[in-house]
């Protein structure tokens, strides 16, 4: 079971702080968004958030640390060339020692796409991209010299050097929610984080997140592992990533209770799905010690990712809650 944090509208200095001491309180891992803005719930962002580059604030986790692993969930494979994003992640394996998890994914804030003039084509298109964009970065990776002719990438003899360090090559982690998505996580993820739905709607929506309850959580894992099967690949091999947007954590039952009864009215589920909804997770620390292990042999879930609150919820998390699940 991996633990991990997810960095947002933060400085340099707070990701090398937030990494050490993610390294010290027993966290496996510290992941980053790839967005010019980060977009709220039914569209707006504040235009003064932080959005440093992706890959540098990677970099930087990975030079304040020493065996914190480190990467994006997801990277947008729109805003890079599949050469330039194989050439900068295996560099960043290389800083990190062997640490990358190279998240990739379709792209979908049509904000972003809009205030830059980037292309921004329908979902179909995008995930063709990406399974295109993954054929060529996992060639460069892995091959001495790469030649490909697709819809949308074309190279020749295309040659990466050096090689990453991991070995055949850093575990790709593949973001998303949709069918589509889906399926190309059956056929190129090791880690499959499955999250709302934002393809084909292009934004954030209070209805797409209260839609991602128990039973569409668990349809949509079940649909990656028998997808992977289909294609002959060992459904088991893919690890089932769960990103938590919020964390509550209660002083007592009560209190916990009035907690998911605000967070079902705000997205218009009943409180006992909120408290069993993917994107939060919300009790005293054993309630949710008992939730995590639920999701895990229930979902099969062996990544939970945690967007990073503030520092004491951070410390209270990692030392009354995920230190005891799966005990």
């Amino acid at each position: 079971m991996e633990f991990g944090l997810f960095l947002m509208n933060v400085d340099f200095e707070t990701v090398r702080e937030s990494a050490r001491a993610a390294e010290e309180l027993g966290y496996h891992l510290v992941v980053f968004p790839d967005h010019f803005v980060h977009q709220t719930p039914g569209g707006g962002y504040d235009p003064h958030s932080l959005a440093h580059d992706a890959i540098l604030l990677a970099a930087a986790a990975a030079q304040a640390t020493r065996t914190l692993r480190i990467g994006h969930v997801v990277l947008c494979n729109l805003f890079r060339h599949p050469a330039v994003t194989a050439q900068a992640l295996m560099s960043l394996d290389h800083l990190s020692g062997g640490r990358l998890l190279a998240g990739l994914g379709a792209g979908w804030t049509e904000t972003e796409f809009q205030m830059t003039g980037i292309g921004f084509p329908d979902i179909g298109t995008r995930l063709r991209m990406l399974d295109e964009a993954l054929t060529c970065i996992r060639s460069l990776w892995t091959q001495e010299r790469t030649t490909f002719e697709g819809e949308f990438y074309r190279l020749n003899d295309a040659i990466l050097w050096p090689k990453p360090l991991q070995q055949p090559h850093p575990p790709i982690v593949i973001g998303g929610s949709g069918r589509g998505a889906l399926r190309l996580m059956a056929k190129h993820a090791d880690v499959a984080n499955i999250a709302v739905d934002t393809g084909k709607p292009a934004k954030l929506t209070l209805e797409g997140m209260g839609k991602i309850t128990d039973a569409a959580f668990r349809d949509r894992a079940d649909f990656v592992r028998a997808e992977a099967a289909r294609l002959g690949r060992d459904p088991n091999a893919i690890t089932i990533s769960n990103a938590i947007f919020a964390v509550m954590l209660a002083d007592s039952p009560a209190a916990a209770e009035a907690s998911a009864r605000e967070i079902g009215k705000t997205f218009g589920i009943p409180a006992d799905e909120a408290t069993r909804s993917a994107l939060f997770l919300i009790g005293t620390p054993q309630q949710c010690i008992a939730e995590l292990n639920r999701r895990a042999a229930e979902w099969g879930v062996g990544q939970f990712l945690f967007a990073a609150g503030n520092a004491e919820t951070t410390r209270r998390l990692a030392n009354e809650v995920l230190r005891h699940v799966g005990q």
